[in-house]
């Protein structure tokens, strides 16, 4: 079943951006909090998708003594349209990572920690096992609550089965786009296909893990095509659901084809939940992890 509501089957128009609009201008966040955030990561020399990915809520999250981590080093073997990290040959895996993540997250008090990475299609299990044991770290030494942040594992579910076996509170994948854009936006290894298949996989095999993907709006997709991804995700055991506004990161990456609307973005949180989405973020501000321990908790 690959259906939307007919109220909202028509397409999203396309109209060239010009200015940013008032609606993504934000103050800058008052207090020290975000220098101790800062402090923390940097004395750790840990790596956060805050930083390496120029998200516009990092001031933000920062000063909430908050941050998304980013393990398995800064540079992503992938040439992600819309991402701002940097991509390239990545150097080797750091052991202790795992200690220093889990130190980072009993420093700033966290109860609830998400941990990404770049992806690592050098290595033989893309990174899984390293995954793994961050997990295993972060619950000893703190007892939060975990939401991991995954890259594709493309043709090595083997290695997706080794991070479900951290058993992490939340397991994140996003979708990023509709099938249409998939190739363009998330490069040629990327399959629309596998990404469902893995959300359902982490469903099968740990039925206690909630299941949670994102999307990005303005990239030239219409509403329909958007509404028929929901209802894939929706069949495929995702019951989080994260909707927020792409914003072009630097003059290399995809451009911006439109900027969603406040009001736009409501509508469509209201009507992913009429499709039986348990929790929704939907603003144009709205990031995989951002607030989401609040998601996590009101679940």
């Amino acid at each position: 079943m690959n259906m939307s509501p007919t109220s909202v089957a028509l397409p999203i128009v396309t109209e060239p951006p010009r200015r940013l609009p008032k609606w993504l201008k934000r103050p800058v966040p008052r207090g020290n909090s975000n220098h101790f955030t800062s402090h923390v990561l940097d004395e750790l020399k840990l790596e956060t998708v805050c930083e390496n990915a120029k998200c516009p809520n990092r001031m933000e999250c920062y000063s909430q003594k908050t941050a998304t981590f980013m393990i398995l080093g800064n540079v992503c073997t992938r040439p992600c349209g819309f991402c701002a990290v940097s991509r390239g040959r990545p150097e080797a895996l750091e052991d202790d990572e795992p200690a220093r993540v889990a130190e980072a997250a009993h420093r700033m008090g966290l109860k609830h920690v998400v941990i990404t990475s770049v992806t690592r299609d050098d290595l033989p299990d893309h990174g899984a096992e390293h995954f793994f044991r961050c997990v295993v770290a972060v619950r000893e030494r703190t007892g939060a609550s975990i939401e991991v942040l995954t890259p594709d594992f493309v043709g090595h579910p083997e290695a997706l089965d080794r991070v479900v076996e951290s058993a992490p509170d939340v397991f994140n994948h996003n979708t990023e786009t509709v099938p249409r854009l998939y190739r363009r936006v998330r490069g040629p290894k990327s399959e629309y296909r596998w990404t469902l298949e893995l959300l359902q996989r982490v469903q099968q095999g740990n039925p206690a893990i909630r299941i949670k993907s994102g999307l990005m709006l303005g990239l030239g997709e219409t509403r329909q095509e958007l509404f028929d991804v929901l209802a894939d995700l929706r069949e495929h055991g995702c019951d989080f659901l994260t909707l927020g506004q792409y914003l072009q990161p630097s003059s290399r990456s995809l451009p911006v084809e439109r900027y969603v609307p406040p009001e736009e973005f409501e509508e469509l949180g209201q009507a992913a939940r009429s499709m039986g989405f348990k929790k929704v973020a939907s603003g144009p501000f709205v990031r995989s992890s951002y607030h989401a321990r609040d998601m996590a908790e009101t679940a």
